[in-house]
């Protein structure tokens, strides 16, 4: 009887009368969902199966296809996270409503290349609003939130980028930025240093034209460094990360927080008492170090600069070797800039379900592609390198005993013979180690 009455309720439940309201707004929740809208799943969606969007045919409210997008019909759930975005940056809206009737930016022509999120689109909208015309690219295939770019699509922006780019994608979303008809950059606002150098090398003639360049990541800024050394900087450059909000606010406070977001989010692990080692204990480091001993981790840091050594002492952090304790870690972050800073034997000895994953800028300070000893092999095709034959490095974990199980968008078990696990989060390719193998194309970190 308690059922049939259950089952009476229900019925009598479904006939209220449903407002209009409700009714859209459930709908728009369940739409959202489904369709990866919301920031949340856009570090999450995985649509490996879908049309490429270089091969789709889309074009935006006002008829325009100058762009290259996800789902360009996900604008406005990216318009309402900018919109929350532009709450949190007050001093962009200041500037846009003190300076958009001058248009003090009339006559730049920006290209970009940095992470496309909500945060980074009040910039772009921002210089588009003070006079500049721009055209953006992803500096990192894994972090473009889809109905963000797509929500700037809609607004005008040229911009070329969708969440899990391949490698190839990644420099054809560059080079549509650069190499446009009846259009040519006067500035760069890079980071991470591929679209500076992407230009240099292919486009010499628009590189030498540029009249500034904006990097904001340690590694770009390195590279820049090198081409000055060299004498080949024939461009004025500015160095954003020094700047003390960047460096001491972002590198610290924002990695503080978006390291947790990212290790919560692909393996939902209680870090509480976890053991763990931060390699490095620059601004990046402290701020991943301070978060992971928040929640109750037990973290060790590894560092050659004695400065650093010290304050991650009187911080309360054990400075040590990472082959003393890459044997009883439960988790590995890098965060040096460096090069092959874990190394396949630190790997080999790493215990099972070691999880291994890296916040500094550049994918090479987890040995995962090792670069090549003589001969190297063809790689996906890439028909922007002139001379692609040279690359494909034989690689370090990608061996015949060793497998590779993918559990989750980028998060894949790698599987030695007697069946140890090791986590590695966002796995990448070859794409940086096109600056260790083209010498004339890139410079050494």
């Amino acid at each position: 009887p308690q059922q049939i009455q259950f089952a009476n309720d229900m019925q009598e439940f479904s006939k209220f009368p449903t407002k209009t309201g409700r009714r859209s707004l459930s709908r728009s929740i369940s739409q959202s969902s489904t369709d990866s809208y919301s920031s949340a799943a856009s570090y999450t969606d995985s649509s490996d199966d879908e049309v490429s969007p270089r091969e789709k045919q889309q074009t935006n409210s006002k008829g325009s296809s100058n762009f290259c997008v996800k789902n360009i019909k996900q604008a406005e759930f990216g318009r309402r996270e900018i919109e929350i975005a532009e709450q949190d940056m007050s001093a962009l809206i200041s500037l846009r409503k003190r300076a958009q009737g001058e248009k003090p930016l009339a006559g730049a022509k920006i290209v970009g290349c940095t992470h496309i999120t909500a945060q980074t689109a009040v910039l772009i909208e921002t210089l588009c609003a003070l006079g500049a015309q721009c055209r953006w690219a992803a500096c990192n295939i894994y972090s473009t939130q889809n109905e963000v770019a797509a929500a700037l699509a809609e607004a005008g922006v040229a911009v070329f980028a969708w969440k899990g780019e391949s490698e190839d994608d990644f420099w054809w979303c560059i080079d549509r930025c650069v190499n446009v008809d009846g259009w040519q950059a006067n500035m760069i606002l890079d980071d991470g240093g591929d679209l500076t150098h992407w230009v240099y090398k292919k486009y010499p003639n628009i590189f030498k034209k540029i009249r500034g360049i904006v990097e904001e990541s340690v590694t770009g800024v390195h590279r820049l460094y090198q081409l000055s050394k060299a004498g080949k900087l024939c461009v004025p450059a500015m160095n954003v990360n020094d700047s003390v909000t960047k460096q001491k606010f972002d590198n610290l406070y924002c990695c503080r927080e978006s390291i947790l977001d990212g290790l919560k989010r692909t393996t939902d692990v209680m870090f509480g008492g976890k053991q763990v080692v931060v390699c490095g204990y620059g601004e990046v480091g402290k701020g991943c170090c301070a978060a992971l001993k928040a929640l109750g981790a037990i973290v060790y840091v590894t560092e050659i600069d004695p400065i650093c050594a010290l304050q991650a002492c009187m911080d309360g952090f054990r400075v040590v070797k990472l082959s003393e304790v890459i044997r009883q870690v439960d988790v590995v972050i890098t965060c040096t800039g460096n090069k092959n800073v874990v190394t396949r034997e630190h790997l080999d000895r790493m215990k099972n379900s070691c999880i291994v994953c890296n916040m500094g800028h550049s994918n090479t300070e987890i040995d995962v592609v090792s670069p090549p000893a003589a001969s190297v092999l063809r790689p996906p095709q890439c028909p922007h390198l002139r001379d692609s034959s040279l690359f494909l490095p034989q690689t370090s974990l990608r061996t015949p005993e060793l497998t590779w199980e993918r559990v989750r968008s980028q998060v894949d078990h790698v599987i030695w013979p007697d069946g140890k696990r090791v986590v590695l989060l966002a796995e990448v390719g070859w794409k940086l180690l096109l600056w260790e193998i083209l010498p004339e194309f890139v410079v050494e970190i």
